[in-house]
């Protein structure tokens, strides 16, 4: 297995802050950060190509390859209390637990050389309905940090609602302590349907990212921006499902004591 960033530019940062928004729950980091990164018009420094991703290259309209990838931009504070930012978004995360901690530590082992040392990962939290107004639920990677986000609307019971925050936006905010790191990850309310791109959850973890960043985003290209993305994301889904189950149909199922068929889970 193998994981490897490849390098365009090396941009000089100030201090930057870190921020995180992979496919997961109702898209919700992914949209939100892609919806950062073209609004403040951040430029692409780097990318991470990765064996833990799914096996297979999209066919574009144009006949040409696209490689699952996940890619690193940066935008530099303009404004007073504007800070430099390096985004992560990309196509996919792992399809393994292996490759989830290896994608992690070559990402946090990449933020650290540009002196990183907070963060903030997006995510999704399934609810199993639809929320007019969905809140965002703050988790926190030390006892106490969320006192500092308090002013933020973020609501913090996270411990009475989540019980494990799966992938890339909790395990880089767990091992980023190991690297020196502190941060937050936010998670908007959500149906709890990974195909279905939900941008009331995106918003609503938008609006918490402007205050917390000082920045101004246009939220009327919003719905314009996820109906670019969302033929784009079914596309990986539906490729990935049927990746999945030509693996599955590969394996030969384990025999039981009693000689019935034991249930095997991929991710």
């Amino acid at each position: 297995m193998a994981t490897r960033i490849f390098e365009s530019e090396k941009p000089k940062l100030k201090d930057p802050l870190f921020i995180e928004g992979l496919p997961g729950i109702g898209h919700v980091g992914r949209i939100t950060a892609q919806f950062i990164v073209d609004e403040l018009k951040a430029k692409k420094f780097a990318e991470l190509l990765s064996s833990h991703f799914m096996h297979y290259v999209l066919l574009q309209q144009s006949s040409s390859v696209h490689v699952l990838k996940n890619e690193f931009y940066y935008a530099k504070g303009k404004g007073r209390g504007q800070r430099d930012l390096i985004i992560l978004v990309g196509d996919s995360q792992s399809i393994d637990p292996e490759g989830h901690y290896e994608i992690s530590h070559e990402i946090l082992d990449y933020i650290k050389k540009f002196g990183v040392k907070e963060m903030i990962t997006l995510g999704g939290l399934g609810i199993g309905e639809v929320k007019e107004k969905p809140k965002v639920i703050g988790a926190v990677s030390d006892e106490g940090l969320d006192k500092k986000y308090k002013n933020y609307g973020i609501t913090f019971d996270a411990g009475n609602k989540v019980g494990t925050i799966i992938g890339a936006s909790g395990l880089l905010l767990g091992l980023g302590k190991v690297y020196g790191m502190k941060g937050i990850c936010l998670l908007g309310e959500t149906s709890g349907y990974p195909i279905l791109p939900d941008p009331r959850a995106a918003e609503a973890v938008l609006k918490v990212l402007m205050k917390m960043l000082n920045i101004k985003l246009n939220m009327g290209k919003l719905d314009e921006k996820v109906k670019e993305m969302e033929e784009f994301i079914k596309k990986i889904e539906e490729m990935q499902r049927k990746a999945i189950g030509q693996m599955m149909q590969q394996q030969v199922p384990p025999t039981g004591k009693e000689g019935k068929e034991e249930l095997s889970y991929i991710g």
